[in-house]
């Protein structure tokens, strides 16, 4: 009996620890939108321990967790996420990564949401060498809406 209550007293202390560790990698896993000056519509994320903004969304309806990046040209989607998504892979094409060249393949999302910011028809590569489980979320859609920083806060504004 003591060795039982040990083990279910592990097992909680598992459960306990890995939520706060995930809440620590994505912050933003329940985000909330408001309606901004003009009636724009307004999702605001916080920065993760690493400095990076992490935010659960949507494509095509399906969840997902993206990794807000500026610095990339497009939506870069690992491959095991793209299979899950049921994604297409389109023509192949060579893409400049911090890693050196790669290459991706051209896939149109019908949908992309953060919060109730949503956005359609987003051009998108599926890239096999990319071994993450977060989709990069990058300028084919930021593009498309406003983004303030201020302190460990991002604004999205669409």
């Amino acid at each position: 009996m003591f060795v039982l209550a040990w083990l279910v007293f592990g097992g909680l202390m598992v459960l306990l620890f890995s939520d706060i560790l995930d809440k620590q990698h994505n912050p933003n896993q329940s985000v909330s939108t408001r309606l901004g000056e003009g009636g724009s519509r307004e999702v605001v994320l916080q920065r993760n321990r690493y400095g990076h903004y992490v935010t659960d969304g949507f494509i095509n309806g399906q969840s997902v967790v993206f990794l807000l990046d500026t610095g990339a040209t497009g939506v870069a989607i690992p491959a095991h996420i793209a299979k899950r998504l049921g994604l297409v892979r389109g023509r192949a094409y060579q893409t400049q990564t911090a890693n050196g060249t790669a290459i991706a393949y051209a896939t149109q999302l019908q949908s992309v949401s953060v919060g109730e910011i949503q956005l359609n028809n987003i051009r998108a590569g599926i890239s096999p060498g990319l071994q993450m489980d977060e989709i990069l979320l990058g300028m084919s859609f930021l593009k498309h809406i406003e983004f303030t920083q201020r302190g460990d806060t991002l604004i999205l504004r669409q």
